[in-house]
C-alpha cells in the first residue's frame, strides 16, 4: 500500500447495521429469517382466498404487522444509538494543514497522507506516522488504554529525519515524504513500511506509529501524517462487523415451528381425508340443499377442507406468542438497566444491556473467556509489604502480638511529615515508618534502591505536585513507595539522579543500566554517590537474584526466602532487592568490557550478558518486596461462584506467562492444592504436540489413582436433546498455554486433542495472544463444544472475541470504550458478572422457559377442540368457538397473565440464587425447555382439548336446561367450551406461578372478568342492534350460564384438567425433590428468618512459586535515559569525569532495535509440570 497526500478514504466510522435505505430490506430479511414470520406470512395469503378461508384475513394481518412493527422500532432504536456514537466520534475536531495553515477539521473529513497536529491529552484521530514532537529527539508518550486496555503509558519516537521539522509549519507543509507500507490489518502491535523522501529509504515500525484511539500523554504536542483511515484503521479492523445474534431458543422455536407445521399438515390431512369421505358418503345427499357450484367432487371438497383447516389450526402457534417474547425481553433488559446492585457509583455507571434479544441465553453459559489487564485487574500496583534485613513489614498486630485483618477502620501512616507524598497511598504497618525515622540504615539503603534502581520519568509541574510517567505500574508502585516513604525521586538527566533523601536533596552520578529483559528478569544501575562511593543497586526474581548473592548472607537469604513464600502465597507479586560496593578501579576493568561487548558485530547480545553478568555477582541482600497487582473488587468471589455453577472460565490475554499466571493465583483460579499444572510452551507444532500428549496421558492415567477429588462433567452436544459425553476426571488441573504454542495448538490437525486437554482442566490460561487468536478459541469452544459461550474485555483487542462469543460483555470506565461498543452487556466492574448471570441470567431463562411452556400447552388445548369438533360437523371446517372468541384469546383474555408470570416469576430469590449456584445448571444443560419439555407441553395441550370438547359434549347431549328447553345447541356449546377454556388456564397459569405480585393477581382475576364483560357485552341486545350481522347471538350467554348445570360441567371440566397436574407435581416434590424444590422449601419455611449467608474466606496459601521480577511487557528504557534522547538539556548538575567517559563510549541508537525479548517460564516447582 502507498500512502501519498492524494485524497482517497475518508476517516468516517460505521459501528451502525442500517441506514434509511437498507433499513426496511436488511431488517425485515433479517425478521424473516425467523421461520414463524415466513410461516405467518404464509397463513396471511391462504386467507385471501375466500374459498378456502372461514377466518377474516384482519386476524392474521394486524398482529403480523405488529410484531414487525415493534421488532423494527426496536431494533431502529438500537442503531439510532449506535449512529450517534457515530456521529459524535466522527464529528470530532482535528488541527489538520491544509494550504499551508493549520485549519479545524472534522475527524470524518481527514483523509490518508494529511497532517495533523496533536496536543497533550487529545485522543489520536486516526493511524498517523509520527514526524515531530515537543518532546526532545522527537519522542512522545501515548496511552492505549482503547486499545489493550493498559493504562501505563508507552513511548513513540520520531524517525530523527522528519523529528527535524519541529512545529515549523511551512516546512511541514512541504513535506513530501511517500510511505509504503503493508495493508490494512488487524495487528496492533505490528507494523511495516518504508518512508521513501529525498531518494532516501527509512525504515519504519510499530514504534514510530500513534494509532487511532490513543492518547496523547505528557507531550505538549506532536505533528502526524495519516497513513490509515477510517475502517482502515488497526482499532476498525479489530472491531469486525456487527454479528446478527440469536439465542438458542430463538434457533430451536424455529425448529419447533417446522415440526408444528408438520404437525398441522398431517392434522389436515386427516380431516381433509374425513371431509372426502364423509362427502361422498353423506354430504352428496345434501348436495340439492346446499348447492356448491365449483365443487363436484368429494377429493376436491377434501382439497380444499385441508387449506381451511391449516388456517383454523394456524393458532398453535401464535403472532402474540413472539410479540410477548419481544415484550419479555425488553422487560429483562430494563431490569438489569434499572439495578442499582450493578451500578458503580465511583464513576456513575449503571449496567446497560446494548442488546435486548439475549438475556435468556445468559442463563445458560457454560464457558466464559475473560481478558486479564483491566478485566480482572485494575492495573494498578500497591506497595503492600516488604522485608527488610530479615524482618517482615505490612501486617497489622493487636496489642497481644496477635495479627489482624485490614480493614476500612484500620489507622493507615500518617504521610503528613513528606509534604510531596502521595495522598492516595495507603500504608498500615506504623513500625516501618517509625525504622525510617530512627535512621536505621538497612530500612534506608531499602527505600534509597527503589528511588534509584528504575526506569521512571519525573515531571514537577507545580510545586509539590510531582508526576511520574512509568513505563509500567509495577516500577510505579515502587518509586511511589519509596516517595511516601520519605525517599523521593525529583529528577534524572542522562548522567544523573536527584534524589530528596529525608528533606535532603542528593544529587548521584548515574554511570550505567543494565536493564530488564525476559531473560535477565531482573534490572541494575550503578551509581556514584556525593562522596565518590560507587555502588550497585540490583532488583528482580529471587530465583534470579539469590544465585548473585555473596555466601555470606545465607542465613538472611533463607529468611527473606520464607517470607517470599508468605507474601506469594497471598497471591503479591515479589521481587528481591540487592546491592554491592564497587572500588573505582573495579568499576574502570568492568567498563572496559562493557564497552567492547557494545562495539562487538557478532553476537552483541550475549557479549553484553556476559558484561552484565560479570558484574552482578557477591551481591549483598538487602530485602524483598511484595506488591499486590490489584484485583478488581470481588473477582475472588465471582471467580468461586460461577466456578460452583459449572461455569469454565478461560483466561485471554496479551500479558507474558509469569504475569498472567500471577493473577491467576491471586484470583484463585490457580492454587497449589491443584494437582498439576500443565504448561505447554513448544515452538513447533511437533513439541505443542507432544506436549498436548504427556498432559492427557498423565490426566487419564492420574484420575484412575485417586478416589476423591473433583469430577468435571463436560458435554458434547450435538443438539440440546442429543447424548451427553461425559470425561470424569479426578483431580484439579490447569492449563497455560503460550501464544506461540497455541498458534500451532488451533492449527487443524491439533485443534481438537488441544481442546479436549483444555476442556478437561479447571482452568486455562492463555498467554501473549492476539486479538485473532482470542476469537478462534472462542469459536473452537463455540462450535466443537456445541456450548453457550460469553466474552468479557475491555479493550479494542477484545473486540474480536466479544464478538464471536454468543454473549459479549464490556468493561466500562477508564480502560475506554471500545469493547463496550461493540458489546452486548456493559458494566463498570468484572464482579457484576456473577450477578448478571447467577440471578438475571438464570431468571431470564426460567421466566422464558416457564412462559414458553404454558404457551404451547393453552394454545394446543385452545386450538385442537377444533380437530375434535371436526368429526361431528361432517370436518365442514366450522369453528368451535365464534371469530371473536378466536382473535381476543391470545390477545386479550389470556396474554396480560402470562406477559405477567414471563416478566415477575422467579423460583428463588435473588439472594438464593447466587448463594447455591448449582442452580445454574439447569440453564446449561437446557433442562426447562427443550424437544422433551416441548412434547409434554403438547401432551397436556391434547389431553386439556380433549377434557374441553368431551366433557361438555358428553354433559350436554340430548339433554335440555333446568327450564325444560334444549340447551345442546351449537351457540350454548360454544359459549360453555370459551368459558371451560378461560377458567383452566387460568387456574393453571395459578398452577405455575411460583412468585406472586400484586400484577400477577390484578391481571388473572382482571383477565378472567374481561372475558365475561366482553362475553355478555358481544350477546346483549344492544350490541345486535348496532351490528346485526356480526352479533347475532342475543342473550345466549345470560342464558346459558344461568343454569347451575352449565357451571358443574365447567366445574367438572376444570377438575378433570389440572387434577393430573397437581397430583404428578405433588409427587415429584415429595418421592424426588430437585435443588430448586428444596431451596423454595426453605424459603418458606424460612421467611422469618434470616437466611444463610455463605461467606467467602479469604484463602492463604502456602505456595512453592514466586511472582518474580514482571515489571514490563517488552525490554526497559534503561538505554533510551542514558542516552538523554528523553531528555531537554539541563546543565544544573556537574557530571564526574568517570561518569563522562562511560557515557560518551555507548551508541544508543544501535542497540535500541535489536533486541528481541523472549518469554520464559519461571516458574520451577514441584507442583507445575513442564510437559
Amino acid at each position: 500500500m502507498v500512502v501519498t497526500k492524494e485524497k482517497t478514504l475518508d476517516n468516517r466510522i460505521k459501528t451502525s447495521k442500517y441506514n434509511i435505505l437498507t433499513f426496511l430490506p436488511v431488517n425485515l430479511f433479517e425478521q424473516f429469517q425467523r421461520v414463524a414470520n415466513a410461516y405467518f406470512l404464509f397463513l396471511l395469503v391462504l386467507q385471501l382466498i375466500p374459498e378456502i378461508s372461514s377466518l377474516s384475513w384482519f386476524t392474521t394481518i394486524v398482529p403480523l404487522v405488529l410484531v414487525l412493527t415493534i421488532t423494527a422500532v426496536k431494533d431502529a432504536t438500537d442503531d439510532y444509538f449506535r449512529h450517534k456514537s457515530d456521529n459524535q466520534v466522527n464529528n470530532r475536531q482535528a488541527e489538520v494543514l491544509i494550504d499551508g495553515k493549520l485549519q479545524n477539521e472534522k475527524w470524518m473529513n481527514v483523509r490518508p497522507g494529511d497532517i495533523i497536529k496533536l496536543e497533550n491529552n487529545k485522543f489520536v484521530a486516526a493511524d498517523l506516522l509520527l514526524l515531530s514532537s515537543s518532546e526532545p529527539h522527537g519522542l512522545c508518550y501515548i496511552e492505549t488504554a482503547e486499545l489493550d486496555g493498559e493504562t501505563n503509558l508507552k513511548v513513540r519516537q520520531a524517525l530523527p529525519v522528519t523529528s527535524e521539522l519541529g512545529a515549523d509549519i511551512s516546512r511541514l507543509a512541504e513535506f513530501d515524504g511517500v510511505v509504503v507500507c503493508e495493508p490494512p490489518n488487524n495487528k496492533l502491535d505490528k507494523f511495516i513500511g518504508v518512508l521513501l523522501l529525498k531518494d532516501n529509504r527509512y525504515f519504519l515500525n510499530n514504534e514510530k506509529m500513534l494509532l487511532r484511539g490513543c492518547v496523547l500523554r505528557n507531550t505538549e504536542w506532536c505533528f502526524g501524517m495519516v497513513i490509515f483511515a477510517g475502517p482502515d484503521t488497526k482499532l476498525m479492523q479489530n472491531s469486525g462487523r456487527t454479528k446478527f445474534k440469536r439465542t438458542s431458543i430463538d434457533r430451536l422455536m424455529n425448529t419447533l415451528v417446522l415440526w408444528i407445521f408438520g404437525f398441522l399438515i398431517c392434522t389436515g390431512i386427516i380431516l381433509a381425508i374425513g371431509s372426502s369421505i364423509w362427502e361422498h358418503h353423506v354430504g352428496a345427499h345434501f348436495r340439492i340443499y346446499l348447492y356448491w357450484n365449483d365443487v363436484n367432487s368429494s377429493v376436491f371438497s377434501g382439497f380444499l377442507s385441508f387449506w381451511s383447516y391449516i388456517i383454523i389450526l394456524n393458532t398453535v402457534v401464535p403472532i402474540s406468542l413472539y410479540v410477548s417474547v419481544e415484550v419479555i425481553r425488553l422487560g429483562h433488559s430494563h431490569f438489569i438497566n434499572w439495578d442499582l446492585k450493578m451500578y458503580y457509583p465511583k464513576k456513575d455507571i449503571p449496567a446497560e444491556v446494548r442488546t435486548t434479544t439475549l438475556n435468556e441465553e445468559l442463563g445458560q453459559i457454560e464457558y466464559v473467556f475473560s481478558d486479564k489487564t483491566g478485566t480482572i485487574t485494575q492495573n494498578i500496583m500497591t506497595f503492600n509489604k516488604c522485608s527488610i534485613n530479615g524482618k517482615t513489614y505490612g501486617d497489622v498486630y493487636d496489642d497481644l502480638g496477635r495479627k489482624i485483618e485490614i480493614n476500612e477502620k484500620t489507622v493507615p501512616v500518617d504521610f503528613s511529615f513528606n509534604p510531596l507524598a502521595d495522598r492516595k497511598y495507603k500504608f498500615y504497618d506504623h513500625s516501618l515508618i517509625e525504622s525510617i525515622k530512627l535512621g536505621d540504615p538497612m530500612v534506608h539503603e531499602f527505600f534509597r534502591l527503589l528511588s534509584l534502581c528504575h526506569t521512571v520519568m519525573s515531571e514537577e509541574k507545580n510545586a509539590g505536585e510531582l508526576t511520574y510517567q512509568v513505563q509500567s505500574p509495577d516500577e510505579g508502585a515502587l518509586v511511589t513507595a519509596a516517595r511516601n516513604f520519605g525517599f523521593i525521586f525529583k529528577s534524572r538527566t542522562p548522567e544523573t539522579i536527584t534524589v530528596e533523601e529525608m528533606g535532603k536533596l542528593v544529587t548521584y552520578q548515574l554511570l550505567a543500566i543494565l536493564d530488564f529483559n525476559n531473560i535477565r528478569k531482573r534490572m541494575s544501575v550503578i551509581v556514584q554517590t556525593p562522596d565518590g562511593q560507587i555502588k550497585l543497586y540490583c532488583k528482580g526474581a529471587d530465583s534470579i537474584l539469590f544465585e548473585r548473592l555473596h555466601p555470606s548472607n545465607e542465613e538472611l537469604m533463607c529468611l527473606t526466602s520464607n517470607h517470599l513464600e508468605e507474601f506469594a502465597g497471598e497471591g503479591l507479586r515479589t521481587l528481591a532487592l540487592a546491592y554491592k560496593n564497587l572500588t573505582e578501579e573495579h568499576f574502570r576493568e568492568w567498563f572496559k568490557i562493557l564497552q567492547k561487548a557494545y562495539t562487538s558485530l557478532d553476537s552483541r547480545n550475549e557479549h553484553l550478558a556476559a558484561a552484565y553478568e560479570e558484574i552482578e555477582r557477591d551481591m549483598m541482600l538487602l530485602g524483598a518486596t511484595a506488591v499486590e497487582d490489584k484485583l478488581q473488587e470481588g473477582v475472588r468471589e465471582t471467580i468461586a461462584s460461577l466456578s460452583l455453577a459449572n461455569i469454565k472460565i478461560w483466561v485471554l490475554t496479551g500479558d507474558k506467562q509469569e504475569t498472567a499466571m500471577n493473577i491467576g493465583y491471586s484470583c484463585h483460579m490457580l492454587t497449589d492444592a491443584m494437582n498439576e499444572i500443565f504448561i505447554v510452551s513448544g515452538h513447533t507444532v511437533v513439541e505443542v504436540r507432544e506436549e498436548l500428549r504427556k498432559a492427557k496421558e498423565y490426566l487419564f492415567g492420574r484420575s484412575n489413582d485417586l478416589p476423591n477429588g473433583h469430577v468435571f462433567c463436560e458435554k458434547m452436544q450435538e443438539s440440546k436433546q442429543d447424548s451427553v459425553l461425559e470425561e470424569t476426571i479426578t483431580g484439579d488441573y490447569a492449563l497455560v498455554i503460550n501464544g506461540h504454542s497455541l498458534a500451532h495448538a488451533l492449527e487443524a490437525n491439533l485443534e481438537n486433542e488441544f481442546l479436549e486437554v483444555a476442556c478437561m482442566c479447571k482452568t486455562v490460561i492463555c498467554c501473549r495472544v492476539t486479538p485473532l487468536q482470542k476469537a478462534q478459541v472462542v469459536e473452537l469452544v463455540k462450535n466443537h463444544r456445541k456450548a453457550i459461550t460469553l466474552a468479557i474485555g475491555d479493550g479494542a483487542n477484545d473486540i474480536s472475541m466479544i464478538k464471536s462469543a454468543h454473549i459479549g460483555v464490556g468493561i466500562s470506565g477508564e480502560e475506554g470504550m471500545q469493547a463496550v461498543l461493540a458489546s452486548d452487556y456493559s458494566f463498570a466492574q468484572f464482579k457484576y458478572l456473577k450477578r448478571l448471570l447467577l440471578v438475571h441470567g438464570r431468571w431470564s431463562y426460567f421466566r422464558m422457559c416457564k412462559f414458553l411452556c404454558y404457551f404451547f400447552y393453552k394454545n394446543f388445548a385452545f386450538t385442537l377442540v377444533h380437530f375434535w369438533f371436526g368429526f361431528f360437523c361432517g370436518f365442514s371446517a366450522q369453528t368451535v368457538y365464534d371469530q371473536w372468541f378466536i382473535t381476543l384469546f391470545n390477545v386479550v383474555y389470556t396474554s396480560l397473565p402470562v406477559l405477567a408470570m414471563g416478566l415477575f416469576d422467579q423460583d428463588v430469590n435473588e439472594q438464593n440464587s447466587m448463594d447455591y449456584a448449582k442452580l445454574y445448571e439447569p440453564g446449561q444443560l437446557n433442562l426447562l425447555f427443550n424437544k422433551r419439555k416441548f412434547f409434554i407441553c403438547v401432551a397436556h395441550g391434547i389431553y386439556t382439548s380433549l377434557a374441553l370438547f368431551f366433557i361438555p359434549y358428553g354433559a350436554f347431549y340430548n339433554t335440555s336446561g333446568e327450564d325444560g328447553k334444549h340447551i345442546a345447541d351449537y351457540q350454548t356449546f360454544a359459549v360453555i367450551v370459551a368459558t371451560s377454556l378461560v377458567i383452566v388456564v387460568s387456574v393453571q397459569i395459578i398452577l405455575d406461578t411460583s412468585y406472586w405480585t400484586a400484577i400477577n393477581r390484578f391481571f388473572i382475576l382482571g383477565s378472567i372478568a374481561v372475558y365475561f364483560a366482553i362475553l355478555f357485552t358481544m350477546h346483549s341486545g344492544g350490541i345486535f342492534y348496532i351490528f346485526p350481522t356480526h352479533f347475532p347471538y342475543v342473550g345466549n350467554a345470560r342464558n346459558s350460564l344461568s343454569q347451575i348445570s352449565v357451571w358443574l360441567v365447567i366445574l367438572l371440566t376444570t377438575v378433570v384438567s389440572v387434577m393430573p397436574v397437581i397430583t404428578f407435581r405433588f409427587l415429584k416434590e415429595d418421592l424426588n425433590p430437585t435443588l430448586t424444590d428444596q431451596v423454595q422449601k426453605m424459603q418458606r419455611a424460612r421467611r422469618k428468618q434470616k437466611p444463610l449467608q455463605s461467606h467467602m474466606h479469604r484463602v492463604y496459601r502456602t505456595s512453592s512459586r514466586r511472582s518474580a521480577y514482571a515489571f514490563s511487557h517488552q525490554e526497559g528504557y534503561g538505554e533510551l535515559i542514558t542516552s538523554g534522547k528523553n531528555m531537554r538539556v539541563n546543565n544544573s548538575h556537574q557530571t564526574s569525569g568517570l561518569a563522562r567517559t562511560m557515557h560518551n563510549s555507548i551508541s544508543w541508537t544501535e542497540n535500541l532495535h535489536e533486541k528481541t525479548p523472549e518469554t520464559v517460564n519461571s516458574f520451577r516447582s514441584d507442583r507445575t509440570v513442564k510437559v
